[in-house]
């Protein structure tokens, strides 16, 4: 809960004036312990102590409950996988590959919808926010083979299956005195369909590569009649350290495509993907950078971020941040939504690295790791975000040694002790092992 009042005034400071906490399995649902029993929950009534702190500073709670795809963390235990499109998993990525457990509510169950409408009554009575983010991205099951509502999807289109189920799910919301929000990845895929999504809704357009077409699919909301907000993101994760310059670019042309195209929000977005390994300190600069641009347009490009890090953080380590954050630049070894650096770590030890990050590369990287972490350590005694730092460098210097048993070692020791320091243990276990043994 410090961490949460933490975050609460750091996004005041920074201009914000609405917070959204995004939850799978991560609230306390009466009936349901065996899917959040080792995740350290948020209570009702720490939801309503929050709401009251964010209120108390000019932020509205959002609560945002994803209800139709990304519900892995219930659909893989027996007593949820009724409730699957793929009970075996296996749905197709568009990236490559298949995941390897159910993702996706089946849309063609009745139950499906009377799981969702359950999770509501319990969740929003803890809010007063009017306005519900309902999820509903990234379905890959629904593109599955053999799943329970092909005959639909076979008939109708996956479009057309989609939308009906998600209309349904907004009633839900309706129903309870909130206006749905929704994640607009799927149904810009069927811009036939856009028209037809209710105008009470509000499209949330997310994308977090530097090029990003947000122009080009924000004005098919616009169109259509939407109101609309534009969602770059942080970089953070699948990163170790930041991916800085993307992060720039990215909540630029967010913010460029917002104003021209009449966005009603821009909603910086920051996530946990692969783990989350990368502390809170990766995500503070597009935190920061984030809130000007939506405050000054812009010219919030030009400001002097490093001396803003500084001032939030207390001690003059925003520079040091900052030089972390474009490690992932060196040797032009550049992939989508994450670091090369973040691939080494996450990979075995067969792992087929960029052709470009080159020995000679990585070695010149952990120098410039090993200089960043000596700077922060003379702070990491007394300063968390120090601490995070020196945590940040040993990250990059466990990628670029990736054979180093021994440091992959002292990785994963470490890991716990700073992931305790902002975190609940709920989650810890997992993102530690996620981290290689070897």
């Amino acid at each position: 809960m410090s961490t949460l009042r933490l975050l609460a005034d750091l996004l005041a400071r920074h201009h914000y004036n609405q917070l959204q906490l995004y939850t799978e399995h991560t609230f306390a649902y009466p009936g349901h312990e065996a899917v959040w029993k080792d995740a350290s929950p948020l209570t009702p009534a720490e939801i309503r102590e929050l709401d009251a702190c964010c209120r108390a500073r000019g932020i509205e709670l959002v609560p945002n409950q994803n209800s139709f795809g990304h519900m892995e963390r219930w659909l893989r235990l027996p007593q949820y996988s009724h409730l699957a499109e793929l009970p075996r998993g296996g749905a197709p990525l568009p990236w490559g590959g298949t995941k390897k457990f159910p993702t996706t509510l089946a849309p063609s169950l009745p139950e499906s919808l009377a799981f969702v409408e359950g999770l509501y009554d319990s969740l929003l009575p803890n809010f007063t926010s009017r306005l519900l983010n309902i999820g509903c991205d990234e379905t890959f099951d629904l593109l599955g083979k053999g799943g329970r509502s092909a005959a639909a999807v076979a008939a109708l289109g996956e479009g057309r299956v989609y939308l009906d189920f998600v209309k349904k799910v907004m009633a839900l919301a309706r129903d309870r005195g909130f206006r749905p929000m929704f994640w607009g990845d799927v149904i810009l895929r069927h811009p036939e369909l856009v028209a037809e999504i209710p105008r009470d809704a509000i499209a949330l357009d997310w994308g977090y590569e530097g090029g990003h077409p947000f122009a080009q699919e924000a004005r098919r909301f616009r169109d259509a009649g939407l109101e609309f907000y534009v969602c770059p993101g942080t970089s953070s994760w699948n990163s170790l350290c930041g991916r800085v310059e993307n992060m720039r670019e990215n909540l630029a042309a967010a913010e460029r495509a917002g104003r021209e195209c009449g966005a009603s929000g821009y909603l910086v977005t920051d996530w946990g993907d692969g783990g989350h390994w990368q502390p809170l300190a990766a995500s503070l600069p597009g935190i920061v950078l984030g809130g000007n641009f939506a405050l000054a347009g812009a010219s919030a490009a030009g400001m002097n971020l490093e001396d803003a890090l500084d001032g939030v953080m207390g001690v003059p380590l925003g520079g040091t941040l900052l030089r972390l954050g474009v490690l992932y630049l060196r040797g032009n070894a550049l992939r989508a939504n994450a670091s090369e650096l973040f691939r080494i770590l996450a990979g075995d030890r067969t792992y087929s690295r960029h052709p470009n990050l080159t020995a000679p590369i990585l070695a010149e990287i952990a120098a410039v790791a090993d200089g960043c972490r000596k700077k922060a350590e003379r702070y990491a005694s007394e300063n968390v975000w120090a601490e995070e730092i020196v945590y940040m460098a040993d990250l990059v210097e466990a990628a670029c040694y990736r054979h180093d048993a021994g440091r992959l070692a002292a990785l994963r020791e470490e890991h716990g002790r700073i992931w305790r320091r902002r975190n609940r243990e709920g989650g810890c276990a997992d993102s530690r092992d996620k981290l290689p043994r070897f």
